[in-house]
């Protein structure tokens, strides 16, 4: 027996579709051992200095002025927790997005270089509730040394991430094709198997519903895993 339905198909999909509802600066950390008491689903986002990263957040949290921007990279020093409240139809799931400083800013003291290394290598390696790693890389350019060394850094901590290419908006969708393609081309030479990635712009929010989806399909599975 089939059963007629009361919405189309477009807004059956709309409605199980993750939507933020409440996103919250909680607090910034100068280690692993001071962040919040891992309760919940967790998810940090890093990349280059400058790569758009608080854009993105505020993107995918609907607030312009959840993540502080700035045109002078460098300015996340700390490990930055925002509390975050989805629902996906009727279900509403709790999870901590991380704002991680930016690595390969090469203005800021070597010490200081070190501190901050070392600070999220331990955040990255003993969180955990961590689920997904975030790694930003900008599709303006072509590969660059540092992401491809950082990526093989998760690697060797059998970490689990996904790339995230921002900026999309600003180059031509054929070159940002190329870019991606030549990247992953690079991590070839040292990954059997590549990850899941999603090409984004905090412009005009392409990508949005695609990383909510994935963070949905983690924290689902989590779940099932208690």
């Amino acid at each position: 027996m089939f059963y007629k339905l009361s919405c189309s198909i477009a807004e059956w999909c709309l409605f199980c579709m993750m939507t933020i509802t409440k996103a919250q600066y909680l607090i910034s950390s100068p280690s692993v051992d001071k962040c919040p008491k891992p309760d919940r689903p967790e998810y940090a986002f890093i990349g280059r200095s400058n790569v758009g990263k608080s854009s993105l957040i505020n993107m995918l949290c609907n607030n312009t002025k959840l993540a502080k921007t700035s045109a002078a990279p460098g300015k996340t020093q700390l490990i930055n927790h925002y509390t975050i409240e989805s629902v996906t139809g009727k279900a509403k799931t709790n999870w901590f997005l991380v704002d991680l400083p930016g690595y390969g800013y090469a203005k800021r003291a070597q010490k200081l270089r070190k501190e901050w290394t070392k600070m999220i290598e331990d955040y990255l390696r003993k969180r955990g509730n961590l689920l997904n790693i975030f790694i930003l890389i900008d599709a303006r350019h072509e590969p660059q040394k540092i992401d491809l060394e950082f990526i093989d850094s998760l690697g060797e901590w059998q970490l689990p991430f996904t790339i995230v290419f921002t900026k999309a908006d600003k180059e031509k969708p054929g070159a940002v094709e190329r870019h991606v393609k030549l990247f992953f081309e690079k991590m070839k030479e040292n990954w059997e198997f590549l990850p899941q990635y999603f090409v984004t712009s905090a412009i005009d929010k392409r990508g949005k519903n695609e990383v909510l989806g994935f963070v949905e399909d983690c924290n689902k599975t989590a779940k099932q895993q208690e």
